[in-house]
């Protein structure tokens, strides 16, 4: 065999092995015993321990130097292998270790604490990932910055500075849009009643088919933050349940059927390669976030919706198709990002990359946060914070260590704008299917633009090649002010 061919047989079990790690995570989050926590971290410890060995082995190097790429599959192979690669001998495999133990430890320890609204316990086990992820960026950065090390690991080419610029282009257009919005004369209402979690999971369930999601490679579980996990053919969602509140259940859901079917739409010969996941957070965000904003909160899409709910949950206080849509889409200044509307996601994800790279870059004292939080929110929300559940605690990312994530979101809010004003273009009658129920014309349009190539391109040139045009936040900003504009007869 070449040395490619050799690269690429080693590359597999790894890939393999990274996916039996992942399964671990999900069986963490949703079905393993309270009790187990403890043993958990160590087996995570011990998985982390054999990537990273297979990470850093020194013959990928060699196979590296030898390797001859074929094609255009095989070089962006050969790319992300050896990005991987130089990344991984950067950080000692004691500290990839100890990171993977504490995040799996943290994890439990923050779940219990959101429960409880227990800040102080939670700031000691914090406080030590944060130090782990520090001295993590720091042998990643080489010298320059560690939080922007820490961002390259979920969108690539990313920084902080180019990040912090293009929030400092659109905040001001969001913030005009929310006055007008919160000062409009007609302010649509929320739903009433009750709707159990039975029927929210069935209707979770039919949503996610609607979607496209393939049943026979994924499942749906209770997470107490939800996500997606896995690949290949094995990719699984999970969402939560309020009985007051069905949209938190049903957007989510589609949420992370996004985040799925980016992972099960990509071309089957890249399975268990580097090529087959998603190339960035950000682009995998455009996917979870198009699905759940363009699409499953259009006019179209949501007057389907209100047929489904009136028959499955009787009367809840909404009496017409466009009222509903303006309840699905209502704008209030809540404490859940998860729960925001489009309005003011973004600025919940602002704070957040404010903040984390602060804590990353020791401007900010892990002792400190809950306050800096606090006031930070009433400044940007003109709402003081009620519970830390509501605050600090809400959000699992931190407790696992994925500093550098959050920027992601609002990215993919960009890129998944840039994909919605070419999918208009190229299916033009897209929201008769939607009206429907049916989303199969867009989520097969995405993939084939993005999913299917996995990681065959970077990032914005993946976004690029989608929609033939560069991504940059105008396309977004101009959806949602048109879009609320029209809701709230702006």
């Amino acid at each position: 065999m070449s040395a490619y061919d050799d690269l690429m047989a080693f590359q597999r079990e790894t890939e393999a092995l990274a996916q039996v790690a992942g399964r671990l995570g999900w069986d963490q989050e949703t079905v393993m015993p309270r009790g187990a926590a403890e043993q958990r971290s160590e087996e995570m410890a011990a998985m982390e321990g054999v990537l990273h060995a297979r990470r850093t082995d020194p013959r990928i190097a060699d196979w590296l130097g030898q390797a001859r790429a074929a094609d255009d599959v095989a070089a962006a192979q050969l790319r992300l292998i050896r990005r991987s690669y130089e990344r991984a001998v950067k950080v000692p495999a004691s500290l990839a270790q100890e990171i993977a133990r504490v995040t799996s430890m943290a994890q439990g320890i923050w779940a219990e604490a959101r429960a409880k609204e227990d800040v102080p316990g939670f700031l000691p086990v914090l406080a030590e990932v944060i130090r782990l992820r520090q001295e993590e960026g720091a042998a990643l950065a080489a010298g320059g910055d560690p939080y922007d090390a820490l961002i390259d690991d979920y969108e690539p080419g990313a920084t902080a500075e180019t990040i912090g610029a293009m929030f400092g282009r659109m905040r001001p257009r969001l913030v005009a849009l929310r006055e007008k919005v919160l000062g409009a004369a007609r302010q649509p209402v929320g739903l009433s009643g009750h709707f159990g979690q039975e029927g929210q999971m069935r209707f979770a369930r039919d949503l996610a088919t609607a979607f496209g999601y393939d049943w026979n490679r994924g499942r749906l579980d209770l997470a107490v933050h939800p996500f997606s996990s896995g690949s290949g053919d094995d990719a699984r969602i999970t969402t939560r349940v309020v009985e007051s509140e069905p949209f938190n259940c049903f957007y989510s859901t589609i949420h992370e059927v996004g985040h799925a079917c980016y992972e099960l739409g990509i071309d089957g010969d890249y399975r268990l390669t580097p090529l087959g996941s998603g190339v960035s957070m950000g682009v995998h965000e455009s996917q979870s976030r198009i699905y759940e904003n363009q699409l499953g909160r259009s006019r179209a899409f949501t007057g389907w919706m209100f047929g489904q709910m009136r028959e499955r949950f009787g009367e809840f206080g909404v009496d017409d198709a466009d009222a509903f849509h303006a309840a699905v889409n209502r704008v209030q200044p809540g404490y859940i990002r998860t729960e925001a509307d489009e309005v003011h996601y973004n600025l919940h994800v602002m704070m957040r990359f404010d903040l984390e790279r602060a804590l990353i870059r020791g401007d900010l004292a892990v002792r400190d946060l809950e306050a800096a939080w606090n006031d930070r929110f009433a400044a940007d929300f003109g709402v003081v914070v009620d519970r830390p559940s509501h605050g600090m605690l809400q959000d699992v990312h931190w407790s696992v260590g994925l500093f550098g994530y959050f920027p992601t979101y609002t990215l993919g809010n960009v890129y998944a704008g840039c994909l919605h004003r070419a999918l208009r273009v190229d299916v033009p009658d897209l929201d008769e299917d939607l009206a429907r129920g049916d989303a199969s014309p867009a989520t097969a349009w995405l993939r084939e633009k993005v999913q299917r190539h996995g990681g065959l391109r970077e990032p914005r040139a993946t976004i690029t090649h989608a929609c033939g045009f560069e991504p940059s936040e105008g396309p977004l900003l101009d959806y949602i002010e048109a879009k609320f504009a029209a809701i709230y007869d702006l």
